[in-house]
């Protein structure tokens, strides 16, 4: 049947993601860094992604496709809220970080008393980009992926290195996770994150213990499959709280 549907110029798309963040209805993806029309029949031809496009890329025309699917629409949209939990603290969110740490806190040739470090260190800022971080509930498409670095953690290796935020979320777009306490492989949903956005490169930092070899993998695997040729690199994080390599 001919009807209304959304058009995407993808020689105008700028990769940004903002139309499929406003894209209620899931018809809309990130695709190797463009915007791109995936479903027919989540699009309902009304056009509330065209505001969200900063260049102009998006226009309604009148084409053959396939009937809008409000059952379809519904069905996807509960879905997502059951893979999210429900709860407002996985809702994808900007964050711009606070800058780059205070000279107080950079100062090493100054000795400061305790109650002095202490404080700096309290003021030191946070260098996270984005929310959520962990990898089960980040979506596969967002606007803050585009054109950024990844860091993919196991979520001990925070705790293990003291200089974490300035030394690797820092520039970052941040994917947490645990392979063994998770029970989960996460390729999958990287393939997808890697394949449907404007990635630069990738970080995995993990620890010093085999369980974290499940990571790791996921992202190579993911990279795989993907058919991305993006750069790699793999950090190891001591018990003791050493770079390894």
């Amino acid at each position: 049947m001919k009807r209304n549907i959304v058009h995407i110029d993808e020689a105008l798309c700028n990769g940004c993601g903002a139309c499929a963040a406003a894209c209620h209805e899931g018809a809309i993806a990130m695709v190797d860094g463009k915007a791109r029309l995936i479903r027919d029949d989540y699009c309902d031809g009304l056009g509330d992604c065209l505001p969200a496009c900063p260049t102009g890329a998006i226009t309604i025309t009148e084409r053959e496709a396939l009937p809008y699917d409000e059952a379809a629409v519904l069905a996807n949209q509960k879905n997502a809220e059951s893979s999210s939990c429900g709860c407002p603290g996985t809702q994808a969110r900007t964050i711009n970080p606070a800058g780059s740490v205070s000279s107080s806190t950079n100062n090493t040739n100054k000795e400061l008393p305790s109650t002095q470090e202490n404080t700096a260190d309290a003021e030191r800022p946070s260098q996270l980009s984005q929310w959520p971080v962990q990898i089960k509930l980040l979506p596969v498409t967002a606007p803050y992926y585009q054109g950024k670095k990844l860091l993919i953690a196991a979520d001990c290796t925070a705790y293990a290195y003291a200089g974490f935020h300035e030394k690797f979320i820092r520039g970052h777009v941040t994917l947490v996770g645990c392979p063994k306490l998770d029970a989960v492989n996460y390729a999958d949903k990287l393939t997808e994150i890697f394949r449907n956005n404007d990635i630069q490169g990738i970080t995995v930092v993990r620890m010093q213990v085999p369980c974290c070899g499940g990571l790791e993998n996921a992202v190579k695997t993911a990279l795989q499959n993907s058919g991305k040729n993006l750069p790699l690199d793999i950090v190891t994080i001591s018990l003791d709280g050493k770079i390894l390599g």
